[in-house]
C-alpha cells in the first residue's frame, strides 16, 4: 500500500536501479551493451511499477538522472562528455570557447 510521503515510498526502485548500474560500473562496456543493459534491464524496473502505480515526477526524474549518468560516463581509457553551456562555447576561442 502506498503511504503518505509516495517519494519515500518509492525510494526502493531507485536503490534497485542504482546498485545495478554500481555492479555494472567497474566493467568496461560497449555503447551497444550499455544500450541493451539500459533497456532490458535498467527500464524494466520502474516500468513494472508504473504499470500499477503512479510513480513521482522526482523519482522518474531522479532515475533517469542515473541513466544518463551511466550511458555518458567513460570507460577505462575514456573520461566520457564533458557537458559545457552554450554561453561556454560560443565565447572567443581565446577565452575557451569553440
Amino acid at each position: 500500500m502506498v503511504g503518505r510521503s509516495k517519494k519515500e515510498t518509492f525510494t526502493y526502485i531507485k536503490d534497485r536501479v542504482w546498485k545495478r548500474i554500481n555492479s555494472w560500473r567497474g566493467r568496461s562496456l560497449s555503447k551497444v551493451e550499455k544500450e541493451v543493459m539500459i533497456k532490458s534491464v535498467l527500464q524494466v524496473i520502474p516500468s513494472y511499477v508504473m504499470s500499477v502505480y503512479i510513480i513521482p515526477d522526482a523519482t522518474v526524474n531522479d532515475i533517469e538522472k542515473m541513466l544518463n549518468s551511466f550511458w555518458w560516463e567513460g570507460g577505462n581509457n575514456n573520461k566520457g562528455i564533458t557537458w559545457l553551456s552554450w554561453e561556454r562555447l560560443a565565447c572567443a576561442k581565446e577565452i575557451g570557447g569553440l
